[in-house]
């Protein structure tokens, strides 16, 4: 038998009806008969297996699962893009029609077809809390027709928000959105059917903490939450494969009732303890996912190899000359955050004996390249909602997680995109007028640009021959004074919050001259001015 402590050991004896003696100042146990004791262990066992049973939370049906919701509603929906969506509730939900005036919190709306915009459609959603639109037409359509409203958030703010919610935080305090819209109070909220602004968002208080300023941002605590996991057990207990944890985890816990849907239902203990994800205390319910898994952008390797040179003077290389010049901003054992679009192409030019740990605001650590075809992956997906793989050494966490990171200043540098950067370095990269797609984790990546360096890649003008770099940006901001670099087509300029900008590089048989028409904005020329290398 093993050895117990006097403590445990008299707990015990004392249930059993046996007793302990002390002699010579050691304890010495009087057992009970081994029959007392096998009876004991049969009705521990067998009460263990009642208690499974009476405490399993699988319910027959997803209509089931639904059963007890109501309009008026606030919904939490985990996913990103078609990652990690709960589809099957969503569908369920849609069916009940009668449930209506729904405010569905969630990254985005998934696609015209796909995800939320499901309920957006039936006419269910009448706001939105979210940090992004991007390429969803039916959510674009129905927010700027005054069908929906909406209520932008920055995307690591919305995630914190669902965290304090689920801790029982009322409220916190970011820089992300400081000197922007969402500070002063003019995101758009509602539109009319003719497309005026009729409802503006509520202006956040400011509190200076340390000599810098923060926005007050309120928890979030939904009345339902819609989950998908990889694995759940009776008990509720979930684990969640790769990137497909994203808000999930988050927004399982910040709800009054949350409903999971899993690919696989298991036996407790079938999860490891260390491996669980979302604790059984936190889940209500849970249903078999029914639903087909989905890839938004498939996105695959390159046959053709990157060529160690190329003609930087050949028009059509524009946008390569710009990565290119852009990849050598990586320093080695660095931590880098690589935007939409054009900032995720400068991978490919990393040097091969540096060694760079790239970010992705979904919840990765270690992003690969794109995977070869017929190798992709539904749970395994960037910023941009595209295909990748991970190289050795890489991580996986939730969205609260990754932006925590970002929030700390533990990424080395961002490069990101624009349409416009002033000549003291504000961001305008979210929205034009009539055009909003949301500021998805933007704000939050530039917020702290004093421990993460905030790179922009960009044309020095527009389609329309516009300056990009002016004295002050016309387009909604980002952020203010938090670029330092400003990487173009024809010129590469440093950014001064204070003293504003010095170009340092310019491309090959251009001059500084033609550059000035193009420049919209002073600029002092370096005394070390250098031709661009790629």
């Amino acid at each position: 038998m093993a050895k117990m402590s006097p403590t445990t050991l008299q707990k015990y004896t004392v249930a059993l009806g046996s007793s302990l003696k002390r002699t010579n100042g050691k304890y010495q146990q009087i057992l009970v008969s081994h029959s007392i004791m096998q009876g004991f262990q049969r009705s521990f066992s067998s009460g263990e297996k009642q208690t499974s049973d009476k405490n399993s939370k699988v319910v027959s049906s997803a209509a089931e699962a639904i059963k007890d919701i109501s309009s008026n509603i606030t919904l939490l929906c985990g996913g990103f893009g078609l990652c990690g969506i709960p589809e099957t509730l969503i569908d369920a939900l849609k069916n009940k029609a009668s449930v209506k005036n729904i405010t569905a919190v969630s990254n985005n709306a998934g696609t015209e077809d796909s995800g939320l915009s499901k309920l957006l459609t039936s006419g269910q959603v009448s706001k939105m809390i979210a940090s992004y639109i991007g390429g969803n037409k039916v959510f674009e359509a129905m927010y700027l027709k005054g069908k929906i409203a909406l209520e932008l958030t920055p995307q690591g703010s919305l995630a914190e928000r669902c965290r304090a919610g689920g801790a029982g935080i009322p409220a916190f305090y970011v820089r992300a959105g400081y000197g922007t819209w969402v500070e002063s109070g003019d995101l758009p909220v509602r539109y009319s059917a003719d497309g005026k602004v009729i409802e503006k968002s509520e202006p956040k208080e400011i509190k200076e903490i340390d000599g810098r300023n923060y926005l007050m941002e309120k928890a979030i605590v939904g009345d339902v939450s819609f989950i998908k996991a990889h694995k759940a057990d009776r008990f509720g207990n979930c684990t969640f494969r790769l990137a497909a944890r994203n808000f999930n985890c988050v927004m399982g816990r910040a709800s009054k009732m949350t409903i999971v849907e899993a690919e696989e239902i298991v036996e407790p203990g079938e999860i490891p303890p260390d491996n669980v994800h979302l604790q059984g205390i936190y889940v209500d319910k849970i249903v078999q996912s029914v639903s087909e898994k989905k890839i938004e952008f498939l996105a695959f390797q390159s046959e053709k190899k990157v060529s160690a040179s190329f003609d930087s003077k050949d028009p059509r290389n524009r946008r390569e000359r710009i990565i290119r010049r852009a990849a050598k901003e990586f320093t080695d054992g660095s931590f880098v955050n690589l935007g939409i679009g054009m900032p995720t192409l400068a991978a490919n030019f990393i040097p091969e004996n540096m060694h760079v740990t790239l970010q992705s605001e979904n919840g990765i650590l270690g992003l690969g390249p794109y995977p070869k075809k017929n190798e992709e992956d539904p749970d395994l997906i960037n910023a941009g909602k595209e295909t990748v793989t991970v190289l050795p050494g890489s991580s996986f966490f939730g969205s609260e997680e990754s932006f925590a990171m970002i929030r700390a200043g533990k990424v080395d540098m961002t490069i990101l995109g624009a349409m416009q950067v002033s000549q003291y370095g504000d961001l305008a990269n979210w929205a034009l007028p009539g055009l909003i797609k949301g500021m998805g984790g933007a704000m939050d990546l530039v917020a702290n640009p004093e421990d993460t360096r905030v790179v922009v890649v960009t044309d020095l003008v527009d389609k329309n021959g516009r300056p990009k770099i002016l004295d002050e940006c016309v387009f909604p901001l980002t952020g203010t004074r938090c670029v330092s670099r400003i990487i173009t087509d024809l010129a590469v300029f440093d950014v001064n919050p204070d003293s504003g900008l010095t170009l340092i590089e310019i491309a090959e048989d251009t001059t500084i001259s033609e550059i000035k028409k193009m420049v919209g904005a002073p600029f002092t020329v370096s005394s070390s001015l250098t031709t661009i290398q790629y």
